[in-house]
């Protein structure tokens, strides 16, 4: 919707950049690992020194096809690569070995699942939390190719330096180009988070917004609503969070928009997204691939790809989250919902699994999983990959729960150790004294103690104010250091009662 009487649609496709999680680099045998002090990881050929040659990884092309399956892409039997030639200090070669021509992967497409009428609350910024029907819809893409990453420049603006590390340069990545199908930040986020578990389930990248292993570039456009004509697009570029790109979508379609109306023209560049002040600025104009004289790099020879290395790729296609989540409600019997968010991440759903077949209670390891797993991840800020845990263990601790051996509150105490701590539960309730009070009698002498120490209160009951009975549930629990099952004070203390 615009500020006049015009309404707007909004077009929007991504370019997308896909690290690879490869050991080594897509060139050379110089390492990729994340982090090493800079300029540790190079040698000649990802510096650019004359006279090295490239040698291409095979790892990266069968990644780049098991991604091309996985979005129903054609896998192009005979691949090349091509030169993309630009200046830039992090950039060693004055150019990018990358694919023009003849990309590894094309014609593919996603489906994604979104809200039906968010993409007004979306456009906004607001991340498209809204409620509403559940709609499917399928984005295309163009393209998928193979290239090389440029190094890392670090600015510092206080003493006017540049500083370049090129342990980057050269770690290998996969840009997906979709076509412009998309109409606002939900769908955008919908197709991001559908890419990202897709390459997790397959291994091929840890998709790492924050650390530059996954990145995306917003192309985005406005027209009137309805028109075939699209409008001038602006590329938005330094997106490094899923709320950051929400927020670019909104406030670039409102600047656009503003532009229009005022009688100006939208003008084709790139812009670099600041999420702190939330707003974007001009950073050059937008390159075609005219601008970078591309041409066939002569020193990578082409890809020839037969149907029996694209059979054994396909071969080894895991079980993604979709059919997943329905084979866990078929098999476990838990409700779609829990199955859908379990097999969010591969790593949760098999620890979820192994869990559920160990304690042979897969609606009650769902439970807790859902409950507490969850809550406590959230509270550490960690990602389910990140979770280190033994299945056994987290069984053991549910099966305890479920003989009566440690009443629910204690047990909360005890997941938490096993999730952060990977603790042997069992060995762990014995030495913190956890493990439930089951003697009766025990019991018994604990709950007749309670009612000697509280006469009055217990007037009150027998008086008729049931309120009062939670108090002495309560002094029990405290007497007896809370090892006793509440199920089983409550029974015995109502007994006890009734009795006098």
């Amino acid at each position: 919707m615009g500020k006049g009487n015009k309404q707007y649609d909004t077009v929007i496709g991504l370019e997308v950049h896909i690290e690879l999680a490869t050991e080594t680099k897509i060139f050379c045998g110089c390492s990729t690992k994340f982090g090493a002090l800079p300029n540790t990881q190079t040698c000649p050929v990802c510096t650019g020194m004359p006279g090295s040659l490239p040698v291409l990884n095979q790892k990266v092309v069968e990644y780049a096809m098991a991604l091309g399956l996985a979005t129903n892409c054609r896998i192009n039997r005979r691949t090349l690569f091509d030169r993309k030639n630009y200046f830039y200090p992090d950039n060693p070669q004055n150019y990018q070995i990358s694919q023009l021509y003849a990309p590894v992967c094309q014609d593919g497409k996603l489906e994604i699942e979104v809200t039906a009428g968010a993409g007004k609350d979306v456009e906004s910024g607001d991340g498209g939390k809204n409620t509403g029907t559940k709609k499917r819809k399928t984005i295309r893409i163009h393209e998928m190719h193979m290239e090389e990453d440029a190094g890392k420049l670090t600015h510092d603006e206080a003493a006017g330096i540049s500083l370049v590390d090129y342990n980057r340069s050269g770690v290998p990545l996969i840009e997906i180009v979709s076509e412009p199908d998309m109409e606002n930040a939900e769908e955008v986020i919908a197709y991001l988070e559908k890419l990202r578990m897709l390459c997790l389930y397959l291994g091929i990248s840890d998709c790492k917004l924050q650390e530059g292993s996954m990145r995306v570039d917003v192309n985005l456009s406005v027209k009137e609503a309805g028109s075939d004509v699209l409008g001038t697009r602006t590329e938005m570029k330094n997106l490094n969070s899923f709320k950051a790109i929400s927020r670019a979508i909104g406030t670039e379609r409102e600047r656009q928009i503003a532009l229009l109306e005022n009688g100006k023209a939208v003008e084709q560049e790139t812009r670099r997204w600041d999420d702190a002040a939330g707003v974007s600025y001009s950073m050059r104009s937008k390159e075609d691939s005219k601008d970078y004289r591309y041409f066939p790099e002569p020193d990578v020879p082409p890809v020839l790809i037969d149907r029996e290395w694209i059979e054994a790729i396909r071969s080894r296609q895991p079980e993604f989250q979709e059919e997943k989540s329905i084979r866990f409600v078929r098999e476990y019997g838990i409700p779609a919902y829990d199955a859908d968010i379990l097999t969010q991440s591969k790593h949760l759903a098999a620890l979820f699994e192994e869990t559920a077949k160990v304690s042979g209670q897969p609606k009650k390891t769902a439970n807790w999983f859902m409950g507490e797993l969850l809550r406590l991840l959230k509270e550490a800020g960690k990602e389910p990959e990140e979770l280190s845990f033994t299945p056994k263990h987290a069984a053991d601790l549910i099966v305890a729960v479920e003989e009566g051996k440690i009443n629910q509150a204690n047990a909360k105490e005890v997941f938490a150790r096993v999730v952060s701590e990977d603790a042997e539960p069992l060995s762990y309730m014995e030495q913190h004294g956890l493990l439930s009070l089951t003697d009766e009698g025990a019991l018994q002498t604990a709950i007749d103690e309670v009612l000697a120490e509280n006469p009055a209160i217990v007037e009150e009951f027998r008086g008729g104010k049931e309120k009062v009975f939670g108090f002495l549930v309560g002094q029990v629990m405290k007497k007896t250091k809370g090892k006793a099952d509440p199920g089983t004070v409550n029974g015995l203390l109502r007994k006890s009662l009734e009795s006098l």
